[in-house]
C-alpha cells in the first residue's frame, strides 16, 4: 500500500474488496457498471484537466505556506466583524471534535440530543439578550437574517396591508452596507421597494409596512428607538433591528421597545472571523410569528415514556412540505457555529460575558478621550465598542497604520471609524493612539491611563437580568465545560460511529488534514474587509478553487460567495434572471421544476420572482418529456427556467437530459442544475455536457465541507459564458461580474475559511481520485442495492437496472404487517445506524446514499440490519403493535429496568446482530411525542414541567 495517496485513506473500498462486489453486482470490472449506469452521450472523453493529488503531508505544508501570505493585522474595522477569542476548551472537544462536526441536521431526535440541547442553549441565549420572546437556531449571515426578517415581515402584512399594496420598507442609513446590498437583492424580485433614510426624520407613512434599524449604528452611535418603534407600532409598521449581540449585554434589549424582529451575528461569541465567515446568525422574534419564522427551530417534547425531549419543531413550516409556498428557501442553519457561540456563554456565563463587555466598552472610552485630549474631535455621543473620529488626512493615518499592522475603517478622507474588540490589550490601545499622534505630529501624547465617564445614557443602560438558566451558571471551569461537552456529544451519532446513509446528504469522509487549517490563526483571524494584499493566501486558494470547479463542472467562471446549497439555488436563478433582464426579456418568470424536486427549489423560485409551473414525472421516477415539453412550448415566450437535479432526486441518470435541456433553450429558457447529486457526476460527465448553463454544487457534500450537525454549508454557483457578467457582488470588497448582481451573502468570497477543506479535498484526490471517487460511490450504492435485492423493492433505477449513487427503497408493503417506514428508520438506532432519508422524495420510503469512503465491511454491517429487521417486520402484525420495531428505538434504561413486558427478549431488543455488542450505541431517549411539542411550543430552557398540557 502507498501510504502518500490520500485516495486510498478517503476511498473506504479496498482493491481486494472488488471482485466479491462486481460477482454481487453481476458485472465484470469497473468499466461495466459506469457504462451500465450512464448515458454514453454524455460521458466525458477525457480526464479532467487537474493535477495530480499529493500527499496529506505535502497538503499541509502547502497549505502552511499559503497561509503565512496573509498578513495578521489588528484590525478594528467592525461592520459586522470583529476578532474574537475562541476558548481553547471549545476549540478543542467541539471544532475540531468529529462527534460534533461530522453529525448531520437533527431530523432523529432520539440520536441527536446532545446537540439538540447545545442549540437549545444557543436560542436561550439569544432570547435572553434580545428581550425577544423565541429564536431560531440559527441563520446563515446577520445580512441574510435581515432580508429573512424584511421578507418575513412583507408576509405578515394586515390584510387591509396586502390589499392596499403597502410594499415600501424603510431601512435607516445606519444599516451595514453589505446588509443593504443584500437586501437589494431580496426586495426587487419580490415587489419590494426599499427607502434608505434617517430614521430620526422617517415619517412612519401608511405607506410602509416595516422597517429596519441598526443597533448601534454601522460606525458605532447608539440610538434610542423606543419612541420609532412606538410610534411606527401605532402606524402598523413592523419593526426589525440588527443588533451586535455583545452590545446588548450593556444594552437595553430591543425587546423591551416592542420590536417584531431582532436579528444580527454572533460570530464575537468565539467565533474566528475567517475571512467572512461561516458564522451563526441570530434571528429573534414574537411567539405571534412562530410559524413564519425562517429556518430551524428546537423546542421541547416529550417521549414515549413522558419524560423530557428535544427535537425539531414545527417542521410543517418548512420547503419539504409548503414548497413554493414556504415564506423562505432557507432548509439549514450554521450549527456547529451556533454550538460553539452557545457554549461561550455557557463558558462565561453572565458574570463573564458582563466582564468581557465592560473591558471592551472601557477600552473604547479610553481611547475616545486620549484621542480628544490630542485635539481630535470623537463624534459619537453614545457608543459600545466604536468611535468615529474627525481627521485632517485619513490617507496618512492609513500609512502610518499599516506600518503598525493595523487595519481601520476609513469611512471617507476625514473620517474614520475604530471598533474594539474582546482582543484588544492595553497596549493595543496605546499603539492606536500612537498612530494618530504621528499622522498628525503629536509628539507629547501621554501614555497615562484615563478614568472615563459614562457614554451610554441611562435609559439604554441593560437592567434586564438575563442567562439566569442553570447551564449558564454552572460550566466555567475548564474541567466543568469539557464534561459537559462530552456529555452532550455521547448523546449524538455521528460518522465517527457509524456510517450515515442519508440520500441526497452526501455524508462522506471529512479528512483531518483538510480540516486541521481551519484552526490556524492566519486562516481564521483574517477580517473579510481587510485590504487583498493581506489576504493573498486567501486569494490564491479561493481563485484556485474556483478553477477546479470550472473544470469538474465544464462551466466558464464559479461564485463563492452564496454561504448555503439554497443560496446558490436562489443566486443561480438571480443570474438567469439578470440574464434575461440584459436581453431586453425581463418578462421572463415561469420556471418549470419537476414534481421530484427538492422543496427549496420551488421556494427558491417565488423568492427570485418566478412563477412555479410544475411538470409530471413518468411511473419510472424520470421527468416525463412529453409534458414538459408541452409546457415549456406553452409559456415559450415567458420561459425563464428548468430547475432539474441530476442525477435525478430519484437516483438515476436519466437518459433523456440532452433531450430536456435542449426543449429549454429552444424554448428561451435558462438551465439551472441542482448540484445535489454532484457525487455522481465528477469526473465521469458534468453539468456543461449535459446542457445545463448554471449548477449550484454543495461543497457541504460533494467536496467533503462537513455538516456540522446541520451547518455550515456552502453552495457555489459555476456558469456558462453567457452568464459569467452577472455573478454576485459585494459593496465593501469588489467580486462578482461585470454586471453583477447585488449581494447574496454578507461576506464577498461567503464563508471562505471552509473552502479550505475543498480546496484540500481536490488537491489531495487529484484528477483520477476524484473520478475514482465518483465510481467508488456508485459501486457502494448498486452494491448495497443487489444485496437487498429480493427483500426491498427499489422504486427507480435506470433503463440498465442501475442505481447512480444512491436509491429509493419501498417500505410501503410492510403496512400490511402494521409497520411504517419511521419504524423501520428507529429500528436501525438498535443497529447502531443512523436512518437513511425518510420519506423523502417519495413518503414511505428510505433513500440510501452510503457514499464513497464506507468500507465493504461497513456496508455489509449496514445490509445485515436492514435484512435482519426485514426478518423482524415478517414477525410482526398489526393485531400487534407491541413488537420490536414499534418500540424501537430501545433505550439503556428500558432494558436494565426490571419491568420487562415486551414480548421479546431484551438481547433482541438491544443486541439484535453480534457486532452491535462491540460498539453499542445508546439512545438517551425513546421516540418524541412530535405533536405534544407543537402544541405545546417551549423554546429555550426551563423545565418542561412548565408547558404540561392541561
Amino acid at each position: 500500500m502507498n501510504t502518500e495517496v490520500f485516495a486510498a485513506r478517503h476511498i473506504g473500498i479496498a482493491e481486494k474488496d472488488l471482485p466479491q462486489m462486481f460477482e454481487t453486482i453481476g458485472v465484470e470490472n469497473m468499466e461495466q457498471l459506469i457504462y451500465e449506469t450512464i448515458p454514453d452521450d454524455i460521458k466525458l472523453k477525457k480526464t479532467l484537466d487537474l493535477p495530480e493529488g499529493i500527499s496529506e503531508h505535502e497538503f499541509l505544508n502547502h497549505i502552511q505556506e499559503l497561509s503565512l501570505k496573509n498578513k495578521v493585522f489588528k484590525t478594528y474595522i467592525g461592520l459586522g466583524y470583529h476578532e474574537s477569542l475562541t476558548p481553547s476548551v471549545i476549540k478543542r472537544n467541539i471544532l475540531e471534535n468529529p462527534g460534533w462536526y461530522t453529525a448531520y441536521t437533527p431530523y432523529q431526535a432520539e440520536i441527536a440530543q446532545g446537540r439538540l440541547e447545545a442549540l437549545l442553549n444557543f436560542q436561550t441565549m439569544v432570547s435572553d439578550l434580545t428581550g425577544m420572546e423565541i429564536a431560531n437556531a440559527s441563520l446563515l449571515d446577520e445580512s441574510t437574517a435581515a432580508a429573512e426578517a424584511m421578507t418575513m415581515l412583507f408576509e405578515l402584512r394586515s390584510r387591509q396591508q396586502k390589499k392596499d399594496n403597502i410594499v415600501k420598507f424603510f431601512v435607516s442609513e445606519e444599516i451595514l452596507p453589505q446588509t443593504l446590498s443584500l437586501l437589494k437583492t431580496r426586495a426587487t424580485p419580490l415587489g419590494i421597494e426599499l427607502v434608505v433614510g434617517n430614521h430620526e426624520t422617517f415619517d412612519f407613512s401608511e405607506d410602509f409596512y416595516g422597517t429596519l434599524l441598526q443597533y448601534p449604528g454601522k460606525h458605532g452611535q447608539i440610538y434610542d428607538y423606543a419612541d420609532f418603534v412606538e410610534r411606527a407600532k401605532a402606524n402598523e409598521i413592523k419593526v426589525a433591528v440588527a443588533a451586535d449581540i455583545l452590545s446588548l449585554v450593556l444594552l437595553t434589549p430591543p425587546g423591551e421597545w416592542g420590536v417584531d424582529v431582532v436579528v444580527g451575528t454572533t460570530q464575537r461569541f468565539g467565533i474566528p472571523l475567517g475571512y467572512g465567515g461561516p458564522h451563526a446568525a441570530f434571528f429573534a422574534t414574537k411567539e405571534e410569528y412562530k410559524r413564519s419564522i425562517p429556518g430551524r427551530i428546537i423546542g421541547i417534547t416529550k417521549d414515549t415514556d413522558g419524560n423530557p425531549a428535544l427535537r425539531m419543531a414545527l417542521q410543517t413550516r418548512e420547503q419539504h412540505i409548503k414548497r413554493d409556498k414556504a415564506t423562505s428557501n432557507i432548509c439549514t442553519a450554521q450549527v456547529l457555529l451556533a454550538v460553539m457561540a452557545g457554549m461561550y456563554a455557557v463558558y462565561h456565563g453572565p458574570k463573564g460575558l458582563k466582564y468581557i463587555a465592560n473591558k471592551v466598552h472601557t477600552q473604547t472610552k479610553k481611547l475616545a478621550i486620549s484621542l480628544e485630549r490630542l485635539g481630535f474631535e470623537q463624534l459619537n455621543t453614545a457608543y459600545f465598542d466604536t468611535i468615529t473620529v474627525a481627521v485632517k488626512n485619513s490617507n496618512r493615518l492609513k500609512e502610518i497604520a499599516e506600518s503598525k499592522s493595523i487595519n481601520l475603517n476609513y469611512i471617507d478622507a476625514n473620517m474614520v471609524s475604530i471598533s474594539l474588540n474582546e482582543a484588544v490589550s492595553n497596549e493595543d490601545v496605546k499603539t492606536l493612539i500612537s498612530c494618530f499622534a504621528e499622522s498628525h505630529t503629536i509628539k507629547n501624547h501621554s501614555d497615562k491611563d484615563v478614568e472615563p465617564g459614562e457614554v451610554i445614557p441611562t435609559e439604554l443602560q441593560r437592567k434586564a437580568a438575563y442567562l439566569e438558566h442553570e447551564v449558564f451558571n454552572s460550566y466555567h471551569s475548564e474541567t466543568e465545560l469539557m464534561r459537559y461537552i462530552k456529555k452532550l456529544e455521547r448523546k449524538d451519532l455521528a460518522l465517527n460511529h457509524s456510517m450515515i446513509s442519508l440520500g441526497s446528504c452526501t455524508m462522506k469522509l471529512n479528512a483531518a488534514s483538510e480540516m486541521l487549517p481551519l484552526s490556524w490563526a492566519h486562516w481564521g483571524n483574517i477580517h473579510p474587509f481587510v485590504p487583498l494584499n493581506q489576504a493573498e493566501g486567501y486569494q490564491e486558494i479561493l481563485k484556485s478553487l474556483e478553477q477546479q470547479l470550472n473544470v469538474i463542472t465544464g462551466f466558464a467562471a464559479t461564485s463563492l460567495q452564496p454561504n448555503s446549497g439554497a443560496q446558490g439555488e436562489y443566486a443561480g436563478l438571480m443570474v438567469i434572471r439578470a440574464y434575461h433582464e440584459s436581453r431586453g426579456e425581463g418578462h421572463r418568470n415561469i420556471c418549470l421544476i419537476p414534481a421530484s424536486a427538492h422543496g427549496t427549489n420551488p421556494a427558491s423560485a417565488v423568492m427570485a420572482g418566478m412563477k412555479v409551473v410544475v411538470t409530471k414525472t413518468d411511473e419510472r421516477g424520470n421527468i416525463d418529456v412529453v409534458d414538459l415539453e408541452e409546457k415549456a412550448k406553452l409559456h415559450s415566450e415567458n420561459l425563464a427556467a428548468l430547475m432539474v437535479t441530476y442525477p435525478s432526486t430519484h437516483g438515476v441518470f436519466e437518459s433523456s437530459i440532452k433531450q430536456i435541456t435542449q426543449l429549454i433553450h429552444d424554448n428561451g429558457g435558462q438551465v439551472y442544475m441542482d448540484g445535489a447529486n454532484m457525487n455522481a457526476q465528477v469526473g465521469l460527465t458534468n453539468p456543461a455536457t449535459i446542457g445545463a448553463d448554471v449548477c449550484h454544487l454543495n461543497l457541504h457534500k460533494t467536496f467533503a465541507i462537513p455538516h456540522g450537525g446541520g451547518g455550515p454549508g456552502v453552495g457555489p454557483i459555476c456558469v456558462a459564458e453567457q452568464l459569467k457578467p452577472f455573478l454576485p457582488s459585494n459593496p465593501v470588497i469588489k467580486t462578482g461580474g461585470e454586471d453583477a448582481i447585488t449581494a447574496i451573502s454578507a461576506a464577498p468570497w461567503g464563508s471562505s475559511l471552509v473552502c479550505l477543506i475543498s480546496y484540500g479535498y481536490i488537491k489531495m484526490l487529484g484528477a483520477e481520485g476524484l473520478t475514482n471517487a465518483t465510481k467508488a460511490a456508485i459501486l457502494n450504492a448498486n452494491y448495497i442495492k443487489d444485496r437487498l435485492k429480493g427483500k426491498f423493492d427499489v422504486l427507480y433505477t435506470g433503463e440498465r437496472g442501475r442505481a447512480a449513487h444512491e436509491m429509493i427503497i419501498d417500505c410501503r408493503p410492510f403496512k400490511a404487517h402494521g409497520i411504517e417506514v419511521t419504524d423501520i428508520a428507529k429500528r436501525l438506532i438498535d443497529y447502531g445506524f443512523h436512518a437513511p432519508t425518510v420519506s423523502f422524495p417519495v413518503a414511505g420510503t428510505l433513500m440510501i446514499e452510503p457514499t464513497e469512503s464506507e468500507s465493504l465491511s461497513e456496508l455489509d454491517r449496514f445490509c445485515d440490519a436492514l435484512l435482519s429487521i426485514r426478518m423482524e417486520i415478517d414477525e410482526a402484525s398489526i393485531e400487534q403493535p407491541n413488537n420490536v420495531l414499534k418500540n424501537a428505538p430501545h433505550t439503556l434504561g428500558m432494558i436494565t429496568n426490571d419491568d420487562w413486558k415486551y414480548p421479546y427478549s431484551r438481547q433482541q431488543a438491544a443486541f439484535p446482530l453480534p457486532y452491535v455488542a462491540e460498539n453499542k450505541f445508546w439512545p438517551s431517549i425513546r421516540r418524541t411525542d412530535e405533536a405534544f411539542g407543537d402544541r405545546n411550543l417551549m423554546c429555550t430552557c426551563a423545565p418542561i414541567e412548565a408547558y404540561a398540557e392541561a
